[in-house]
């Protein structure tokens, strides 16, 4: 067979291979499939000055790359060794990760490199919150508050490790305070991450109470209603005392609270 047939019998081969029907993979809708670990971002350049490498880092946090962020935090670091910040913020980066124990490290260096940090005590009571050991949480929140005493956040932390203990006397207290310093401060930890944590639907709707109990003290009705509205969607059986609580006297003179009422919001099913 000369050269010339038999790249004309290869050819005819060819076309036909792809004359063939292309048999598609079917999908389990059941499956999950893992995609390969990628890199969204360059390396840490290692000749970017640390303040660079930081800023990167938190832009990357916000964004939620929180490998990537973790990536130019330790570049950062390994330049800029006693950098306190940056381990707090290479600590909160692991913690969103749910590293705990790396997140731990991160936020101990911190305050070995400044004992006057409050920001990484409270990190570390957040630790020990999403852990559920909330004896410790609040030791830590406490620490915190000490060194910064007008911190909302922290006593909005500290409402959420009493709360879980159920000690609602002490939660409510330091929520309240938690609202006196920022009236939005239940809006900011919404975003933050870590939601409170509440044994059951019960709690949950007992929280709302008190958090609309707050807002109504102070004179802010739209929350105290988005916050009672969510308490009855929730099954809160004590939400008849909104009648007679004192907190809430000036809502009820609200057209609205009175339409909320009339309306009965059903219990939104778990």
């Amino acid at each position: 067979m000369s050269p010339a047939s038999f790249r004309g019998m290869l050819f005819a081969a060819f076309l036909s291979f792809l004359a063939l029907p292309v048999q598609a993979q079917t999908i389990d809708p059941d499956q999950i499939q893992i995609a390969p670990p990628m890199r969204r971002v360059p390396p840490p350049s290692a000749n970017a000055l640390p303040s660079d490498l930081e800023k990167q880092a938190d832009a990357l946090r916000a964004a939620k790359q929180y490998l990537d962020a973790i990536d130019y935090y330790q570049a950062a670091l390994a330049k800029s060794p006693q950098s306190f910040s940056v381990s707090n913020k290479l600590g909160i980066a692991e913690l969103m990760l749910q590293r705990f124990r790396e997140a731990g490290r991160n936020f101990e260096r911190a305050i070995k490199e400044n004992r006057k940090f409050g920001e990484a005590y409270n990190n570390l009571g957040v630790i020990d919150y999403e852990r559920r050991k909330y004896g410790p949480a609040i030791k830590q929140y406490k620490k915190a508050l000490t060194l910064q005493p007008d911190s909302a956040s922290f006593y909005s932390n500290l409402g959420a490790a009493y709360f879980a203990r159920k000690d609602f006397e002490h939660a409510t207290r330091a929520y309240a305070k938690a609202v006196e310093l920022d009236p939005q401060v239940f809006e900011r930890s919404s975003h933050s991450g870590v939601a409170a944590q509440m044994a059951s639907p019960e709690d949950r709707a007992h929280y709302d109470y008190v958090v609309a109990k707050l807002y109504a003290k102070m004179g802010d009705h739209d929350h105290s209603l988005e916050f009672l509205r969510k308490s009855m969607e929730e099954g809160y059986k004590d939400v008849a005392h909104v009648y007679t609580d004192p907190e809430f006297a000036d809502l009820r003179k609200d057209t609205r609270f009175a339409e909320l009422m009339k309306s009965k919001p059903v219990a939104l099913p778990e």
